[in-house]
């Protein structure tokens, strides 16, 4: 891939402004979510970016491959690519834990081994991104509990409850603004009281009630952002609709009713 040295900022990727709450985080982990090709890299670049203007840390990134380049700000930034700085991922997680980082990206994760290192950076007071083939929320919960067994399950969710500060999930959709082909509908679930009950619980799949009830605090569900992108015309409203994941509730808020 191209190596892209411009990065841009959330109002100009028409990312919402709440990634700007979570990336001002001091610890945790942040999980982005989408398809091949969803824009997840973008959205993290943009959330890195910020840190690097705003907080003087040292952040280490481990990526397959490289996809921005980053300058130092009031950040000191370390990229690393596989298959040229460290031979593979197991190598460059070993490395990083003994540089102490304040801020860590690792790319997506693919296994078990992988994701304990995400959450033991993240359980130790770093913050940590990392990136999930998943379409949504609570298909990204379901993906991790696969990486481990039944009887490890119960103290992953012990550990996701009280030490993940957001999972993002984004879909880029074809917009009508000239300037743009296509823009992100993101999901977002951040850290609060109902989110850590929930997952304790075992009710990940009912998280889409946590996120209504919460919108206030930042957090927005794909139908809330398509209905956002469709008042700001950025996407045709038939369009939005048949990518909406519950396209009835969608048409029906988009009438002004809203659903219970």
């Amino acid at each position: 891939r191209r190596i892209n040295p411009e990065i841009l900022g959330y109002e100009e990727l028409y990312l919402p402004k709440s990634l700007g709450k979570i990336a001002a985080k001091r610890q945790g982990l942040v999980l982005v979510c989408g398809t091949t090709g969803s824009g997840k890299s973008t959205t993290i670049a943009a959330m890195l970016q910020q840190i690097n203007l705003e907080r003087a840390c040292h952040i280490l990134t481990i990526e397959d491959p490289i996809e921005f380049l980053f300058s130092d700000a009031k950040a000191l930034i370390n990229q690393r690519e596989i298959g040229i700085d460290v031979p593979n991922f197991q190598t460059g997680l070993k490395s990083m834990m003994r540089e102490g980082p304040d801020v860590v990206l690792i790319g997506e994760v693919r296994d078990k081994e992988t994701f304990e290192v995400c959450l033991q950076a993240a359980e130790t007071g770093q913050l940590v991104f990392v990136t999930l083939h998943a379409a949504s929320t609570s298909q990204a919960f379901a993906r991790i509990y696969e990486f481990f067994s039944e009887h490890e399950q119960s103290a992953v969710r012990h550990l996701l409850a009280f030490h993940m500060q957001a999972f993002i999930c984004q879909k880029l959709v074809p917009t009508l603004h000239q300037d743009a082909q296509v823009v992100p509908a993101v999901e977002v679930l951040m850290q609060s009281s109902p989110t850590r009950k929930f997952i304790l619980a075992g009710r990940e799949h009912e998280l889409d009630s946590v996120i209504k009830e919460q919108r206030a605090s930042g957090m927005q569900s794909f139908n809330d952002s398509l209905i956002d992108l469709v008042d700001r015309h950025l996407v045709d409203p038939r369009v939005a609709r048949e990518l909406a994941p519950r396209p009835e509730e969608f048409a029906m808020r988009l009438r002004g009713i809203e659903t219970e």
